[in-house]
């Protein structure tokens, strides 16, 4: 497994919802506009207004892909022996990628998730190597690797 075309596809895809993100708050900002050389319509002003505030909501997911992929490019994606960030962990034949929470996504075949270190997932195997037992909802499960 190359930790870092897993860290490469990451970052594309970061982009990818970054610039879907970027793009409906863009369309959302043009339609708040008002035409001022025309007379402005009560009903016109309310849907410029309205359009306004369902722009800022379309903001925070811009922010949000903005950051991600600004914390992606500082981690240290280099070789790990211990639960940490910039380790990928396999637990249960699925491998997390310790970094920013992404959907699942698939690089060179295999299946990956991506784990902020505030996630409770994290909390439970921070620290732990291969071969270590942890607890997590009530379940017992085992490390299986760390890369």
């Amino acid at each position: 497994m190359e930790k870092q075309r897993v860290k490469q596809t990451m970052l594309d895809l970061e982009q990818q919802q970054f610039n879907a993100s970027r793009e409906a708050y863009l369309a959302y900002v043009s339609s708040a506009r008002l035409d001022r050389s025309e007379p402005i319509e009560n009903d016109e002003q309310a849907q410029a207004e309205f359009a306004s505030d369902l722009s800022e909501a379309f903001d925070q997911p811009v922010h949000a892909h903005a950051d991600k992929i600004a914390k992606l490019q500082l981690i240290d994606f280099g070789p790990k022996t211990k639960v940490e960030e910039g380790a990928i962990v396999k637990i249960g034949n699925r491998y997390f990628v310790i970094a920013v929470a992404t959907d699942r996504f698939v690089c060179d075949r295999e299946e990956f998730m991506g784990v902020s270190v505030q996630a409770p997932l994290f909390q439970a195997i921070e620290g732990k190597s291969a071969g270590d037992a942890c607890t997590f909802n009530g379940r017992t499960f085992v490390v299986e690797a760390v890369v």
